[in-house]
């Protein structure tokens, strides 16, 4: 019998899928793995299944027995199970009824014209910066946390606090790392919730507060849900879309020549970064088969939606950037009832920095090979520690 494979996946450089991942998916659509702490699991690489499974209501975030259940990592916050397996239907639901308003068309809307704004002003600090500067921290790490907490009404002067709790909650090897730094956020979306209550704004948290039904507590959790998830993968897709366009200048050039494209670049960006060997945990609700593959009630199943955006039956070549490229098919937000609320607010942040970053510095080249650029491998979100670039003056 041939051993599982076992996770992570070497990946030679951030851009490329890991080949052991493309050999999974020569042999087949569902594949036996182990996962980064030794626990069986299932892993569905193709385009077709994964989008299928995402929707399906026999896969869920919770678990019958979550002390015994099959994990990916460490981490608290998305390690292993989630939630309550009698009410996590219910339960999802009315979180998506509470949060949806808030990244409605008028809202996104109404918030573009500011994301326009910030991106110009980091632009600007980063036109006087000495090189090799490090895009990363220059842009694509501020924006993102600039944005969640004026959507939010957190303040901007407690980003270095919040940022370490939400980097410690994402740790996915040390567990006590991992759960002080959720209940840290935990505590602080308290104290933000209770001072909202006394001197509300024109902000989520403030308006979560005065919603009948939705407690301190709950106000809290909800919030500091979308303060980590508001940046932290945003952090990432900024950084890593940067790098793609960058390590493929025929692409930069092209969207400095025709910036009607950068919308669909965007697509491309969110696509094509070789992520993949991971991917969204599910636990089957029931007995159920997949593809000829009988999976257990109980059994951790990982979707990967990153093998499924490249996979070649839904996108031609789908390792060769091509921001021309028909690529808003992609399963990078997710799909069906758990589709991501923040897809069009990391749209526009997108949108924003690839409009203005290849206008103004048309002549930015990577100052280090793509090779040797590292990728952190403690945390949930991954991403760049650092994208060093220089350009004429």
């Amino acid at each position: 019998m041939v051993s599982p494979a076992q996770l992570p996946f070497e990946q030679p450089q951030p851009l490329q899928v890991p080949p052991q991942l493309r050999v999974l998916q020569s042999q087949g659509a569902v594949h036996r793995i182990r996962t980064a702490v030794g626990h069986d699991a299932w892993l569905v690489t193709d385009y077709a299944h994964v989008r299928e499974l995402l929707g399906d209501d026999r896969l869920g975030r919770s678990h019958p027995d979550p002390q015994n259940a099959a994990r990916t990592g460490e981490s608290a916050l998305f390690g292993g199970p989630l939630g309550d397996f009698v009410t996590e239907r219910a339960d999802h639901a009315r979180m998506r009824a509470l949060l949806q308003p808030h990244f409605s068309p008028k809202h996104m809307r109404a918030l573009r014209p500011r994301i326009d704004a910030l991106t110009a002003q980091l632009l600007d600090q980063l036109t006087i910066s000495a090189t090799p500067a490090d895009l990363h921290a220059a842009v694509a790490v501020p924006l993102p946390i600039l944005v969640i907490c004026e959507l939010l009404g957190v303040p901007y002067d407690d980003r270095d606090q919040f940022r370490a709790w939400t980097e410690a909650a994402a740790n996915i090897n040390d567990r006590s790392i991992s759960e002080q730094g959720l209940g840290n956020l935990f505590g602080y979306g308290m104290r933000l919730v209770e001072t909202k209550r006394q001197e509300p704004g024109d902000d989520v948290i403030s308006r979560l507060c005065v919603t009948d039904g939705v407690s301190t507590e709950e106000a809290a959790m909800l919030s500091m849900a979308l303060l980590f998830a508001g940046h932290e993968t945003t952090v990432v897709q900024i950084g890593m879309g940067a790098l793609l366009l960058l390590a493929n200048p025929d692409q930069w050039n092209a969207l400095r020549d025709d910036p009607g494209l950068i919308p669909n670049a965007v697509e491309e960006i969110l696509r094509a970064p070789g992520k993949g060997g991971g991917g969204i945990p599910r636990y089957a609700r029931t007995d159920m088969e997949i593809d000829g593959v009988r999976i257990s009630a109980g059994d951790l199943v990982l979707l990967d939606n990153g093998a499924a955006n490249h996979d070649p039956a839904v996108f031609a070549e789908p390792d060769r950037v091509d921001i021309t490229r028909k690529a808003a098919a992609h399963l990078t937000f997710g799909h069906g009832l758990r589709y991501c609320i923040g897809a069009p607010l990391a749209r526009m942040e997108l949108q924003a920095v690839f409009s203005q970053l290849i206008p103004r510095f048309p002549t930015m080249r990577l100052a280090a090979s793509a090779e040797n650029l590292t990728v952190r491998k403690d945390v949930l979100t991954g991403g760049l520690t650092a994208l060093p670039v220089t350009w004429d003056r």
